[in-house]
């Protein structure tokens, strides 16, 4: 069963730097990291001290609000160093490998076992295997609480923000993987699984659109109909009270890896892209959980200073490749040229290789023309004016002007009421893109998010 939707709203960047369908393999050549700090918001409690042994699988650390929720090594070796963050909470630990084959076996599932299986036996293997933090809510975007039962359940299996990486090639050959865990979602559910991919896909044999037990829905459109929020917004809005979960095709995979052979998933393939590596490095890598972002980035960064950003370009964080390594949860990184200089007459200068959303410049017309897009904002922030501009560059039902100044006076009844419970800060995004008094929207909703879920709905 599938259907078609086609969103109308939106914007795409015409951005050089995209990434190529090649696939190269990397392998760690030193420590590897886990990072409890990646499910953000979450406390944890260190379970291993510097020179303790750990198996692959082995608990490293524990949830302090969630009985059964841990945090597991993807490396047998030895533990080089526990790193704290802000307020002493568990940012990071180190693992030297030992190269052995040392695991530990989760209860393991077939294809159409897990159909028969118990919900509360899946359930166990995915929180003690931490990749139950790897299912968000809706809304405030926060890890799954297992003991709520979601409405419904959508995965994520298009991209249309710049240089994120297409689903279908990080689920080639992984059909079964992608089938167990669509499988295994059914159980927590009484609604239904909605797998969104896009409109380009259909037509194709893959994982993805075979895929069985699910609802198949094809979105077509600029972004951001690729966003999991205009899905949600077309199929199954949330309003007070309504809970959905949410996920991607990425994470899709490393679930059914560790269901199909109850061991914990080692390896993953991410996207590498933008204007600020070499051509031949972008693409697809498949790395190390774990392995260094620095190792992964070695020699592909073309000349000058490059920004790395962790995620997509609209939305992502800026990294330092030197203090970081793979996530669980990570998808890809974007190089952008970090520009400093001050551009003589700014945007008055008739510039043909200057990008602008608006028509202020000659290059608005070029229509198959591709851009350099640095990291130089090309002007100050100022205040924001009224003006109606952004509502094209947001899918959902929301008057934008209305609902930011909502969140500005700490108005939360109002912005619930104007919709703020279906959006999140990424879906926002093109109007920081075109915002003229260069207002960063994703923090204003983040912070406004935070504070309806501090005061309750």
């Amino acid at each position: 069963m599938s259907a078609d939707f086609t969103i109308t709203k939106g914007l795409n960047l015409p951005m050089l730097g995209a990434p190529g369908t090649n696939v190269r393999s990397l392998s760690a050549k030193g420590t590897v990291s886990v990072f409890p700090s990646e499910f953000q918001k979450l406390k944890f409690k260190c379970l291993v001290e510097e020179g303790a042994k750990v198996t692959r699988g082995g608990k490293l650390a524990r949830r302090k609000d969630l009985e059964g929720f841990f945090v597991c090594s993807p490396v047998s070796g030895t533990v080089k160093a526990v790193n704290l963050g802000e307020r002493r909470s568990l940012k990071e630990i180190v693992i030297e490998p030992d190269g052995s084959d040392a695991a530990e076996s989760f209860q393991s599932f077939t294809v159409d076992g897990v159909l028969r299986a118990k919900s509360e036996n899946v359930l166990a293997v995915l929180l003690e295997s931490g990749l139950w933090g790897l299912i968000h809510q809706r809304p405030f975007d926060r890890i799954a609480n297992p003991a709520d039962k979601p409405k419904s359940i959508f995965v994520n299996g298009m991209a249309t923000a710049p240089f994120r990486p297409d689903a279908h090639v990080l689920a080639d050959g992984k059909a079964d993987a992608v089938q167990v865990a669509l499988n295994a979602l059914t159980l927590f559910t009484d609604g239904p699984v909605h797998l969104c991919l896009s409109a380009e896909a259909k037509g194709k044999k893959d994982a993805l659109t075979e895929a069985a037990n699910v609802q198949v829905n094809y979105f077509s459109g600029p972004h951001p109909a690729g966003n999991t929020s205009t899905h949600i917004h077309t199929l199954d809005p949330v309003i007070p009270g309504d809970t959905v979960w949410t996920l991607r095709v990425s994470d899709l995979i490393l679930m059914g890896e560790l269901l199909l052979s109850g061991a914990f998933p080692t390896r993953k393939r991410i996207v590498i892209a933008g204007e600020g590596l070499k051509e031949e490095a972008r693409g697809y890598v498949d790395v190390d959980l774990g392995m260094s972002l620095a190792d992964v980035l070695a020699d592909t960064q073309a000349e000058g200073e490059q920004r790395i950003i962790r995620g997509d370009t609209l939305s992502g964080e800026a990294v330092n490749p030197a203090e970081t390594g793979i996530f669980l949860y990570d998808q890809g990184f974007v190089a952008l040229p970090e520009d400093k200089e001050r551009h003589l007459m700014g945007w008055y200068a008739p510039a043909l290789d200057q990008y602008s959303a608006h028509k202020v410049a000659p290059s608005h017309w070029l229509k198959d023309k591709l851009f350099s897009f640095g990291t130089n904002l090309r002007g100050g922030h100022r205040a924001m004016v009224l003006t109606g501009i952004y509502d094209p560059y947001v899918t959902l039902d929301i008057m934008v002007d209305p609902l930011v100044r909502a969140c500005l006076a700490g108005e939360t009844e109002d912005a619930i009421a104007m919709g703020i419970l279906e959006a999140e800060p990424e879906d926002f995004a093109l109007c920081t893109f075109v915002c003229p008094s260069k207002t960063d929207f994703g923090k204003i909703i983040s912070d406004t998010l935070d504070l309806i879920e501090q005061e309750g709905i």
